[in-house]
């Protein structure tokens, strides 16, 4: 079992930047990937971004690519979302997933997928 640990959400203004922290504890060996996922109010849980923890290779909801850069450190088992220009739109809680598949295919299953790991999510809102 791997544990998940989100921070770095928050109370931002538009065009302001976040970045998010996803930590990993247990059996971090048998993690593939780990992905990025927002829940706004009112709509279902979406895929943002993942990265591949051998590789780096990163993947990205078309919507969220420019303003979103996901990055990883091996050493510290920790996964980054940095979020520039934001918007009203991206409030939301953001949650991070670990799993076995590649990055493209935890972001083809999207906000719906099954995955291996779960974290208890982190609250981003943008003040317009």
């Amino acid at each position: 079992q791997v544990q998940l640990v989100e921070s770095g959400g928050g109370l931002v203004q538009a065009g302001g930047s976040l970045r998010l922290s996803c930590a990993a504890s247990g059996r971090t060996f048998s993690t593939v990937s780990t992905g990025w996922f927002r829940q706004a109010p009112g709509k279902e849980r979406e895929f943002v971004a993942a990265i591949m923890w051998s590789t780096g290779t990163t993947y990205y909801a078309d919507s969220m690519k420019g303003r979103f850069t996901i990055s990883r450190d091996n050493a510290k088992n920790t996964v980054y979302l940095q979020m520039n220009s934001l918007k009203s739109e991206d409030t939301a809680v953001y949650y991070c997933a670990a799993d076995r598949s590649t990055a493209r295919a935890m972001g083809l299953k999207g906000g719906t997928g099954d995955f291996g790991s779960w974290g208890q999510g982190t609250q981003v809102t943008v003040s317009s």
